[in-house]
């Protein structure tokens, strides 16, 4: 009996190391900012840089893609660890008023910051009259 549970802890420990690892998919955190005709999208993508981040637009869709290295600090062993390996993904419906031609992004300890500019022209006061 205790052979069948011992094999059966070991089958199940070599199960574990012959599956897939799976990597972990993060939605960063944003926050959106409004300044005259621009927005600014700042996202948290610790980890990852400008070589590893992929902003695409398809249709009105802005997606952001980051990846992050397993080990950031090399020639050191981890002894303690809270940030998960994994990517980062966000998806965002854009207005018809986004310049997508001109979208702007840098990266910078972390941060990304994409500067999104809405088209001049697009925005436009309606006059209210009484009656």
């Amino acid at each position: 009996m205790e052979t069948a549970v011992q094999t059966g802890k070991e089958n199940a420990a070599q199960q574990r190391e012959q599956r897939p690892v799976r990597h972990r998919i993060y939605s960063p955190a944003v926050d959106l900012y409004r300044k005259e005709e621009t927005f600014y999208l700042y996202a948290d993508i610790p980890g990852a840089n400008e070589k590893s981040v992929d902003i695409s637009v398809e249709k009105d869709i802005l997606t952001i893609k980051a990846s992050v290295e397993e080990s950031p600090v090399e020639g050191m062993n981890l002894l303690y660890s809270e940030y998960g390996v994994g990517d980062y993904e966000r998806s965002f419906r854009l207005s018809d008023d986004i310049d997508v031609e001109n979208i702007q992004a840098k990266v910078k300890n972390g941060v990304l910051e994409l500067v999104i500019p809405i088209r001049k022209g697009m925005t436009r006061k309606i006059e209210v009259k009484s009656v």
